[in-house]
């Protein structure tokens, strides 16, 4: 679908962002990028994204792309409606306003659909831009600290989201600064440190597999000293536990 190889960014002659980027994303995957604010998230999601241009490194494949940023444009007198059916219309999506209407309706968006954008919540705003990134229903997701701002029920429905695109074949790739969450979501996770990409540790890992509130199944592999950890999060969030493997081999 999507491949990194030797990728490294650096602007202006300032010191370099990220250096050997090396990621291959295949479809039905979900990657979890967890790394310190400043460590890089974010340009490795532009590039991944195709809006910004690796300085050294090749990027091959080119899947339709759903992204979602860091920072969401939300002070439009534009509704939530309105917004979600210009860019699908843009994109050559037929009967977007159903669409666009029944992902924010999914998302309980407060107010409706067609509550203007610059009067929503930071939360409610990030649900518009999560419609966004998923409307066209792209072969890759891009998304940038996707949880930051909802409430624990859009937590649930966003996880039931990245299950259904999973399914039908989609890659997710996602930015997250807490470990544990961004295990619980992923099929493998990945930290940004020192300006390159490398696996967290070497310990033993543990497979999980989960059941959300919508009963799809969602596995993750995390190393064995953090599966309680995850499993209590995942418990105190209403699902439950299908199967704990571990160790997990190589």
């Amino acid at each position: 679908m999507l491949r990194l190889q030797g990728v490294g960014k650096r602007y202006g002659r300032g010191a370099a962002v990220l250096t050997d980027v090396n990621l291959e994303i295949l479809p039905g995957q979900a990657i979890g990028v967890i790394g310190a604010n400043g460590s890089g998230k974010s340009t490795l999601l532009r590039i991944l994204a195709r809006l910004s241009r690796p300085s050294t490194g090749t990027v091959s494949g080119a899947p339709s792309v759903g992204y979602l940023p860091d920072r969401f444009p939300a002070g439009t007198r534009m509704s939530a409606l309105s917004y979600l059916g210009h860019l699908g219309r843009i994109s050559g999506m037929s009967d977007v306003d159903n669409k666009a209407a029944a992902l924010l309706e999914r998302l309980a968006l407060e107010g409706g659909p067609r509550t203007p954008l610059r009067n929503l919540s930071k939360g409610n705003a990030q649900k518009v831009a999560l419609a966004q990134a998923m409307l066209a229903a792209p072969e890759l997701l891009v998304l940038d600290e996707p949880w930051s701002g909802l409430d624990p029920a859009a937590h649930t429905v966003l996880g039931e989201l990245l299950t259904e695109a999973r399914e039908r074949g989609a890659g997710v790739v996602f930015a997250e600064h807490r470990d544990e969450f961004a295990r619980t979501h992923a099929t493998e996770v990945f930290e940004l440190s020192g300006r390159t990409l490398r696996e967290p540790s070497e310990e033993p890992k543990a497979r999980i597999v989960l059941r959300n509130p919508g009963g799809h199944l969602v596995t993750s592999t995390v190393p064995a000293s953090r599966s309680d950890a995850v499993l209590l999060q995942a418990l105190q969030r209403g699902w439950s536990v299908v199967r704990v493997q571990t160790p997990v081999a190589k």
